[in-house]
């Protein structure tokens, strides 16, 4: 089947693959329709005459406005497809979209319900065992950098890897205010995080973020080990680097030999990220995340959606599946935040579709949203928190994060994902170190060409095979993962250049 109906009310069907002007193809029941123009996979072809001004439906909601009158058989696109004239037109469709997630007592009988974890003296369970390198400053991150690096390859059996959690600012900013508050609490994050099994903190000296003042507040667990110095009381930077060097390795030395032991699904934090989204996205390996989501949050453990921009337009949908009125609410309080924020700014949320989502067939931010939603399946919506704030748990939970993809997982790793679920149909080559980053491709060329960074092919799901199916695979690789196998992106050494904390505030 050359095009794919979505949902019976939608006014656009999908291209499954090249379409050539003047071809007749069929429209899942609604008969022949003849092509007007060449039309790329995964791009929208309208299946009926759309005066202006009509709204468009996809997936059963509204992605968009004609410009100008369409005619059947048309390429929907950029060109004649806007926002909405009137903002609330967006909102005005009942929820179609998704299905029934899944419950505790419909759970497969043989759904793996452990993962071999590290569990650290204090109760939280790890899937990984780094050592990280943090900096209070950006002028102490080449220092860190040289840490990680000379240290990574003579690492002993049991530990990860060594990481530098470098960012770009600590200083040149007020010591007070959101902009600090969301630094220190990100710093924070990574220094508690079960992934690290010991913490060397590292300044320049003279910063507005000193050293001592963080690690006064960083709050880590009394069982991390912790060492701290500043580049200017050892020496200079090649001295920073030796004593760096020194510390880490002696960490090294005290993890040797960290074992793994089965622990159960409940502390499974999962971190849900799309970029580099395509007309794919919302058909194949979103959708499967959600099913994968589902199981996980049924069987009693935590996952989160992110990505404020990227629910918009998609926001009532989940606000209807929140389990008490006051989560729904605040969600769409953080929407309006965002609405005011972007206003400001000069620009609109439907800014945040990129060239590559355009060029991959997504036309607004109503469109990628519906599709990125996909990944929190169905399951209710148990909370929403801030920014690198830590994460409730159980359930799915959303955290208001930038659609910015290293800025959005740098929340959630801060927040306590200890991992990390990414799709793409453009081919993104994102990594989260300290916590491992599982790529889902959505449509079968961007796997084969880009093999070496996807670690699941979901295309199969638009060739006919079920979803429940791709999410139980899904599924079972995430906890394959989380129990030690590595993932295309840790095989390359990806993720040590993802860490950006979101800046807000006065650069002074």
């Amino acid at each position: 089947m050359t095009l794919l109906l979505l949902h019976p009310q939608d006014d656009v069907a999908v291209a499954a693959g090249p379409l050539a002007a003047r071809a007749s193809e069929p429209v899942p029941g609604r008969g022949p329709l003849t092509v007007r123009a060449d039309i790329p996979a995964g791009h929208k072809v309208a299946v009926r005459d759309l005066p202006a001004g009509s709204m468009v439906r996809k997936y059963g909601q509204v992605i968009g406005e004609t410009l100008v009158p369409v005619a059947a058989g048309e390429h929907l696109h950029v060109h004649n497809l806007g926002m909405p004239a009137d903002p609330a037109a967006r909102l005005a469709e009942p929820d179609v979209h998704g299905g029934a997630a899944a419950s505790p007592d419909r759970l497969p009988a043989d759904l793996p319900r452990t993962f071999l974890g590290i569990r650290r003296p204090g109760g939280a369970v790890a899937t990984r065992n780094y050592i990280g390198v943090l900096t209070t400053v950006n002028c102490s991150a080449t220092v860190a950098r040289k840490v990680a690096a000379r240290c990574e390859d003579d690492l002993p059996d049991g530990v990860d890897g060594v990481v530098a959690l470098t960012h770009g600012t600590g200083c040149g900013m007020a010591d007070a205010g959101p902009g600090w508050e969301l630094l220190r609490a990100t710093l924070a994050g990574y220094a508690r995080h079960p992934n690290l099994g010991g913490l060397v903190v590292v300044g320049l000296g003279c910063e507005v973020n000193t050293v001592a003042g963080l690690m006064a507040e960083l709050g880590v667990d009394g069982d991390l080990p912790v060492a701290s110095f500043t580049i200017q009381d050892v020496g200079g930077a090649a001295a920073a680097v030796a004593e760096g060097v020194r510390l880490v390795r002696g960490l090294a030395g005290d993890l040797a030999g960290t074992t793994r032991e089965p622990v159960g699904v409940e502390h499974l934090v999962l971190g849900l990220q799309c970029g580099g989204s395509d007309g794919w996205s919302g058909l194949t390996a979103n959708p499967a995340l959600g099913v994968a989501s589902d199981l996980l949050v049924a069987a009693g453990g935590t996952s989160v959606l992110g990505e404020t921009p990227e629910v918009y337009g998609a926001e009532h949908l989940l606000a209807q599946r929140a389990d008490a009125p006051g989560v729904g609410d605040a969600l769409l309080d953080r929407i309006r935040w965002w609405e005011d924020y972007t206003g400001k700014q000069g620009t609109s949320m439907d800014g945040n579709p990129s060239p590559g989502n355009k060029a991959g067939g997504i036309t607004t931010i109503l469109e990628k949203s519906l599709g990125a939603v996909a990944k929190a399946g169905g399951a209710p919506l148990s909370a929403v928190c801030g920014y690198a704030e830590p994460i409730p748990r159980p359930g799915l939970v959303f955290m208001d994060t930038p659609g910015y993809d290293p800025v959005s997982v740098t929340g959630m790793v801060a927040g306590g994902a200890n991992l990390i679920c990414f799709t793409t149909g453009r081919g993104s080559v994102f990594g989260s170190r300290p916590v491992p980053t599982v790529k889902l491709g959505t449509n079968a060329e961007l796997a084969r060409r880009m093999a070496g960074d996807i670690d699941l092919d979901c295309s199969p799901v638009a060739e006919g095979m079920p979803l429940p199916q791709m999410g139980r695979q899904v599924y079972d690789l995430l906890l394959e993962v989380a129990s030690g196998r590595r993932t295309a992106g840790e095989e390359f050494g990806m993720g040590g250049e993802e860490i950006v904390p979101w800046q807000l505030g006065a650069v002074l």
